[in-house]
């Protein structure tokens, strides 16, 4: 898969580096267990360069520098591109100043965010980086969309823990697992959607054209809100009903990213750190169960055990997910994955 999305991707004019390392973030996010910010998402990507509306080619240009604190104009560049490099800033400038701030303007959707604070964490820092998205849920008490789901995440260097790690949306869902149960046909749980007319719904189809509920209520709005100020208005890109998504092929994204690295050396001595997060993550880990549960797991721990059963296992893509593939490749002219058997042809 990593071979046909970069490939794909290279065929329509991205440099070969850039396009590798989209196709990577869209499989990691398979081997996570989030398909929704996995494969499905590669031709919206593609129909967003072929429009026009993603310069294939990304040239970030640094506008303000001040040190510690960086200002970058991504030219509506692939945003898994602009925020790498972002990340790469951000770290490099927090080793020199202790804390670093990376502003990223008029740059598009970037996948995970824990793919890039993961990357920073894995280099001795702590890390959040915050973006702004499309309206996908109303303010509090509306019935319209004018907020994004403006997602955010933090990572930390766990130990021997590996890394610890919180990546969420500020709606009860990510807005692309209900384009993924639509993909499947399937309905989604009650309290994650709503119609166009403000109507909670489980039809993913009707959700798609409608509205996604806050998570924690007003208070998920409130965050989401807030996250617009510091990723798009702060920034200076474009905030509230200017962002366009992914899902549009055409339009200039607009979307904004803020980046905050914190090198741990600045403050602690990272053994220090080490066996205090150590004691922190077997603390929670040594909580009694409820009746249910079997472990207790700290955040980015469901993701790493994810990735080493799917790697043995392989990932399963829903049937349109495969189909949009096949039709990349016949429009691109690369061969497209070849598909394992599932489990149960094998026992047939």
């Amino acid at each position: 898969m990593r071979r046909f999305a970069a490939t794909a991707t290279e065929a329509l004019g991205v440099p070969p580096e850039d396009a590798r390392l989209l196709a990577d973030t869209l499989v990691t996010a398979e081997l996570w267990g989030h398909p929704s910010h996995g494969m499905l998402r590669l031709p919206w990507y593609l129909r967003r360069v072929e429009s026009g509306a993603t310069a294939p080619v990304a040239r970030p240009e640094t506008v303000v520098d001040n040190g510690a604190v960086l200002v970058i104009d991504g030219h509506h560049g692939l945003g898994q591109v602009l925020t790498h490099r972002a990340t790469t800033l951000g770290v490099e400038r927090a080793r020199h100043h202790g804390v670093s701030t990376v502003a990223v303007r008029n740059s598009g959707h970037f996948g995970t965010a824990a793919y890039f604070t993961r990357q920073a964490a894995e280099q001795g820092c702590v890390a959040l980086l915050a973006t702004n998205a499309s309206p996908a849920m109303a303010p509090w008490g509306g019935r319209e969309k004018r907020v994004g789901t403006n997602p955010w995440s933090i990572a930390a260097p766990g130990g021997r823990y590996g890394t610890v790690v919180m990546d969420i949306a500020n709606t009860a869902v990510a807005r692309g697992k209900i384009y993924h149960a639509k993909e499947r046909g399937e309905p989604i749980p009650e309290g994650w959607a709503a119609d166009a007319d403000g109507v909670p719904t489980t039809d993913a189809r009707r959700a798609v054209e409608g509205l996604i509920l806050p998570m924690a209520g007003h208070k998920g709005y409130a965050i989401s809100f807030m996250f617009d100020v510091l990723a798009g208005v702060l920034t200076g890109s474009a905030s509230g009903s200017a962002v366009v998504g992914p899902y549009s092929p055409h339009g200039r994204s607009g979307a904004g990213h803020l980046l905050i690295c914190i090198d741990i050396r600045s403050m602690a001595a990272p053994e220090d750190f080490e066996r205090h997060i150590e004691r922190l993550v077997e603390e929670t880990k040594a909580t009694p169960t409820a009746p249910g549960t079997e472990e207790i797991f700290v955040p980015g721990e469901p993701e790493a055990r994810t990735a080493e059963r799917l790697r043995t296992e392989g990932i399963t893509l829903a049937d349109d997910t495969w189909q949009s593939l096949v039709r990349i490749a016949e429009r691109t002219g690369v061969t497209p994955p070849v598909p394992h058997p599932r489990p149960e042809e094998l026992s047939a």
